[in-house]
């Protein structure tokens, strides 16, 4: 009998399948989000379009506050309660979603500019539930489609 596939396993297997330098940036960014949502649950989402780890500070996906969303070609940082509402004097920001927006990465480095930084606090701040930081983070593999739309260019 083989040993129980950990949720961590699960997640490096749907990176398995994007190009390297799209999961070295995203895992890279994952690392700088994770202070921002201490004791988060990361709900994991290998969907048809996109993999997706949202940071919620529970069970409930509605709760979420940001995501991390990978496309074939970067990451997207999603901001997704009330995106639209969030201050953007820099302009960062894409979409005309009105809950959810986001802002492409191309490198790890850009959640470290002071803009990102800024909107990050915010969204945090502002999130309908706080998230917990005496609670221990937790990755939990929310749904995996069978049939995706390819990973790489």
């Amino acid at each position: 009998m083989s040993p129980p596939v950990t949720p961590q396993a699960q997640l490096q297997s749907f990176l398995d399948k994007y190009d390297p330098a799209v999961a070295e940036l995203g895992v890279a960014v994952l690392e700088k989000l994770r202070p921002f949502a201490p004791g988060a649950t990361e709900m994991v989402y290998d969907n048809y379009n996109f993999l997706v780890v949202g940071f919620a500070p529970g069970d409930r996906p509605s709760e979420a506050v940001f995501s991390l969303a990978f496309t074939p070609r970067w990451v997207s940082l999603c901001f997704l309660q009330d995106g639209a509402d969030l201050p953007d004097p820099d302009g960062l920001l894409e979409g005309a979603g009105k809950v959810a927006r986001h802002i492409k990465l191309h490198d790890p480095a850009t959640v470290d500019a002071p803009a990102v930084q800024a909107l990050l606090k915010i969204a945090v701040e502002r999130a309908r539930v706080g998230f917990d930081p005496s609670a221990s983070r937790r990755l939990v593999i929310r749904s995996v489609s069978k049939k995706q739309r390819p990973r790489r260019p």
